[in-house]
C-alpha cells in the first residue's frame, strides 16, 4: 500500500495570548492590539489634520478636536463592535447568557458592529463641535486601516478566524482546528484590510480627496467590503453560523450594505464642488 505524501506545513508559532502579568492583571495581545492601533491612528490623523495641502486650506477640524473625538471613537469601536457580535455572530448564546457579553476579554468583536459604533461617534461628536461629520469621518476611516491591520494580526496570534482546509505551501495547522492544515486568512485580512488599504486611502489623501467630503469614507467602505469578501472565500465560517444563503458568510452579506453606502458617499462626494480654496 503507497504511503501518502505528506505536504511540508509551516508551523504555528505559538504565541501565549497573553503578553504579561501583572499581578491579578492580564494584558493580552488582544487588547493590546486595539491600544496600539487606535493610538498609532490618532497620531496619523493628527498629522493629516495638521497639513493645510491636504485639504486645500485650513481643515474644517483641529487636531485638539481630534484628540477630544478619541474617547468617543474608542466607545463607538468597542460598544458597536461587542453589540455588533452579540446581534449578527451569536445571538442565541448570549440571548441564553446574558452576563456573558460583558466578558470582553473571552474575544468576540465584529467589524461592521464596530463600523456602525464609529459612524454613531462620529455623527454625534460632529452635531456637538459644530464639525462637518464627512470631514470627520473622512479622517477617522483614512487611518481605520491601521486598527484593522494590529486587530487581524492579534487575531492570528491568539490562533482564532483560521482558515479553510488547503494544501498550499503556506498553510498551518491551527491549535483547536482539528489536524487538517489551512489558510492563515487572518494574515490575508491584516494585508488586504490593513496594507493595501492603508497605502490606497493614504494615497487618495495625498491627491486631494479629502477636498471632497465624503470621498475617502465611500472609498474605505469599498475598499473594506471587497478585501473582506474576498478573504472570506479563504476564511472558515463561524462554526455556530456557517455558511448561509447561497454559500454565502454572515461576513460576506453584511459587506453588502457597506458596499452600497460605499458608492453612495463617493457618488454624493463627486456631485458637489470641492472644499479649500484650491478646490
Amino acid at each position: 500500500m503507497p504511503v501518502p505524501l505528506l505536504l511540508p506545513v509551516i508551523p504555528f508559532p505559538h504565541v501565549d495570548p497573553v503578553l504579561v502579568h501583572i499581578g491579578p492583571l492580564a494584558v493580552r495581545w488582544y487588547a493590546l492590539a486595539y491600544i496600539v492601533g487606535i493610538i498609532a491612528g490618532w497620531f496619523y490623523a493628527r498629522a493629516i489634520i495638521a497639513s493645510p495641502r491636504f485639504w486645500g486650506g485650513p481643515a474644517p477640524l483641529t487636531v485638539v478636536d481630534f484628540d477630544d473625538f478619541i474617547i468617543w471613537v474608542t466607545l463607538g469601536i468597542i460598544l458597536g463592535g461587542r453589540i455588533g457580535y452579540v446581534l449578527f455572530y451569536n445571538f442565541q448564546h448570549f440571548a441564553a447568557n446574558p452576563p456573558e457579553i460583558f466578558e470582553l476579554w473571552k474575544g468576540g468583536m465584529s467589524f461592521h458592529g464596530g463600523f456602525a459604533g464609529c459612524v454613531i461617534a462620529v455623527l454625534l461628536f460632529g452635531w456637538r463641535r459644530s464639525i462637518p461629520a464627512l470631514s470627520l469621518g473622512d479622517v477617522t476611516t483614512a487611518v481605520a486601516p491601521l486598527g484593522l491591520l494590529f486587530g487581524r494580526l492579534a487575531n492570528f496570534i491568539n490562533g482564532e478566524l483560521w482558515g479553510r482546509p488547503t494544501d498550499v505551501p503556506w498553510a498551518m495547522i491551527f491549535p483547536n482546528a482539528g489536524p487538517l492544515p489551512r489558510h492563515p486568512s487572518q494574515l490575508y485580512e491584516a494585508g488586504l484590510e490593513g496594507l493595501v488599504l492603508l497605502f490606497i486611502l493614504g494615497v487618495l489623501v495625498r491627491f486631494g480627496a479629502l477636498k471632497r467630503p465624503g470621498l475617502v469614507t465611500g472609498a474605505f467602505a469599498l475598499g473594506y467590503a471587497a478585501a473582506r469578501i474576498f478573504c472570506e472565500l479563504f476564511r472558515e465560517p463561524d462554526a455556530q453560523l456557517g455558511f448561509l444563503w447561497g454559500g454565502l458568510t454572515m461576513g460576506m452579506l453584511l459587506c453588502i450594505p457597506l458596499t452600497l453606502a460605499g458608492f453612495g458617499f463617493i457618488a454624493y462626494a463627486l456631485a458637489r464642488p470641492p472644499i479649500g480654496k484650491d478646490g
